[in-house]
């Protein structure tokens, strides 16, 4: 994300932030001459049960103004209490703040759980969104991680039925091919950690054929039981990657054919070098290594054509998963969240189970629950 995307996003939430004091703390909530009761009955025309506590005593802008310093997580079980705290939760400034604060923040986002970029849109804009406004809870609810997982958690028997239908298919080790200028621009080596990693110990496999070309891959061992089987393809020669990190516009692609001698080559299916082409044919699924850095340069045109040449129909079933792994290389770096990599990627165009997920070369933060991820998409029970 440029600077300015950063500076508009910053500029969102201290305009939400002075939005909730000037509506909770004021006595003229949101500029209509109301008192505090008169807001009340505006707002629904609601009053607290009686016996409610000291919380139900205060003026509602008050209760608004506590409420901010809630978590979702507790705001929700606030308004499963009666009525009256129901209808106060639904606030639609409230959620839009919690969106803005938090959505930076989340860890992943999935296929079926992307926010659409008008909502996003209008969270930045304090302009008023046209047509019906959106529902920033219902959205907020369906897009956090944590509430993703507890979803997952309620329905067992989907997930059941997924892994043993995959396992029929999927006799031997999943194999994916990982690709991405996040193995090749960082300054920390994401492949390297994984070969040292005591969660991912690399293991002798006889089990995986070989590519002329590329080879068979690394085979991996998770937490002692889990075993996958990954194709790293690079772009470039080790020489021109690291040529490239000091040159960022040094250009080709070597897992691509150019159309005429001196040509950089196009991103299509059909331009693919054969030896990518059995790869794309032969793997469960697809690991995408994203740069998230925020102050890099990114070409996303040319990696959505990189990934919907790989992805093809005509490779392989749809259903295989694609995990993008929104990688920095140290956790201090400032990075792109991955709600707005998922739609720099044009992810939400997909007919394919995705996630995105943050991760960090240095430390491996997020690798493994994105691996996690995966090996369930494949049917092998985590």
């Amino acid at each position: 994300m440029a600077a300015s995307e950063w500076a508009r996003l910053e500029a969102a939430v201290l305009l939400g932030l002075r939005h909730l004091r000037d509506r909770y703390l004021h006595r003229d909530p949101g500029g209509l001459g109301l008192e505090p009761a008169a807001a009340t009955e505006s707002a629904g025309e609601m009053s607290p049960e009686p016996g409610g506590g000291l919380l139900c005593a205060l003026p509602v802008d008050m209760q608004l103004y506590i409420m901010t310093f809630l978590s979702p997580h507790d705001l929700c079980a606030l308004g499963m209490t009666n009525h009256y705290w129901d209808q106060m939760v639904r606030d639609r400034l409230l959620w839009r703040y919690f969106l803005l604060r938090d959505l930076p923040s989340w860890p992943s986002i999935e296929w079926h759980s992307l926010p659409d970029i008008s909502v996003l849109n209008s969270c930045l804009s304090p302009e008023s969104p046209e047509g019906a406004p959106p529902d920033y809870m219902s959205i907020y609810v369906k897009s956090c991680p944590r509430n993703r997982k507890s979803a997952k958690a309620r329905h067992p028997i989907y997930g059941a039925v997924t892994s043993f239908l995959q396992s029929l298919v999927i006799q031997t080790e999943p194999r994916f091919a990982m690709f991405g200028p996040g193995l090749e621009q960082l300054d920390d080596s994401l492949v390297t950690r994984m070969m040292t990693s005591p969660e991912l110990r690399p293991v002798v496999s006889i089990l995986q054929r070989q590519i002329d070309g590329i080879g068979s891959g690394v085979t991996f061992q998770l937490d002692n039981q889990h075993k996958f089987n990954i194709l790293t393809l690079y772009s470039r020669t080790r020489t021109e990657r690291d040529r490239a990190r000091v040159e960022p516009n040094v250009s080709g692609n070597k897992m691509f054919v150019p159309e005429a001698p001196g040509d950089d080559p196009l991103a299509t299916p059909d331009n693919l070098i054969p030896q990518v082409k059995e790869v794309c044919r032969i793997v469960d699924g697809f690991i995408y290594v994203a740069n998230a850095e925020s102050h890099n340069n990114h070409n996303r045109p040319e990696e959505i054509a990189q990934i919907l040449a790989m992805t093809d129909p005509t490779f392989g079933p749809q259903r295989r998963p694609l995990l993008v792994l929104s990688c920095v290389a140290q956790p201090g770096n400032k990075r792109i969240p991955c709600v707005y990599m998922a739609h720099e990627l044009g992810l939400d165009k997909l007919q394919r189970p995705w996630l995105v997920q943050n991760t960090e070369a240095s430390t491996l933060s997020g690798l493994l629950d994105g691996i996690a991820w995966i090996l369930n998409e494949v049917g092998k029970k985590m």
